[in-house]
């Protein structure tokens, strides 16, 4: 009698086997390192990424108007940069798309007029900082104006963020998460449609 030696099973084809999924695209959070990019792909795997920035930022804020926009900036721009020079525009800027990486901008329109040189400057916030958490909104605002100063995104740059908001690097951190969460929201609602 002989005994037959059963051979282990073939492996399946490779279309027959289910792909493996494609990591998650963190494009607003490039250049962090590699285990915080980890965590906050766990967050999202498990789908808690937007519930941990709703209880962490759960204040909103009333700043709708561009007239609301630009008393808040003055007001911020008066306690810490009493110096700064004056701002002829603030506004809310539908044109301002994340995928340009523009929150945010900050001009200095430079005009002769009557034989003098006038310098206009104006800051505009993208419009989805509407209905973000207060803490964003307030953290692109110190951003932008920090511009005012240092046009460099440099040492002196993030120290004077930092002066005007303890918490800048923490706060920018989670705003790029929540830009995840955004587009996470966006794919999830064309999916479903």
């Amino acid at each position: 009698m002989s005994a037959s030696r059963s051979s282990p099973p073939s492996p399946a084809h490779p279309a027959l086997q289910p792909a493996a999924r494609p990591p998650i695209a963190l494009r607003y959070l490039a250049g962090y390192p590699d285990a915080l990019l980890a965590q906050v792909r766990t967050l999202i795997e498990r789908g808690e990424l937007g519930e941990v920035l709703r209880r962490k930022y759960p204040d909103a804020h009333e700043v709708r108007s561009d007239k609301a926009l630009f008393d808040y900036v003055n007001e911020r721009k008066q306690q810490a940069m009493r110096n700064a020079p004056p701002l002829q525009l603030v506004h809310y800027d539908a044109k301002l798309k994340v995928l340009q990486h523009a929150l945010g901008t900050h001009t200095r329109i430079s005009k002769i007029h009557g034989g003098q040189l006038k310098s206009r400057r104006e800051i505009r916030i993208a419009t989805l900082f509407k209905e973000a958490p207060a803490a964003f909104l307030d953290m692109i605002v110190v951003h932008e104006l920090a511009h005012l100063k240092e046009p460099e995104h440099d040492k002196a740059f993030y120290g004077l963020c930092c002066h005007m908001m303890r918490d800048y690097h923490q706060v920018e951190f989670d705003l790029r998460m929540y830009l995840t969460q955004l587009d996470l929201d966006a794919k999830a609602a064309l999916e479903s449609s």
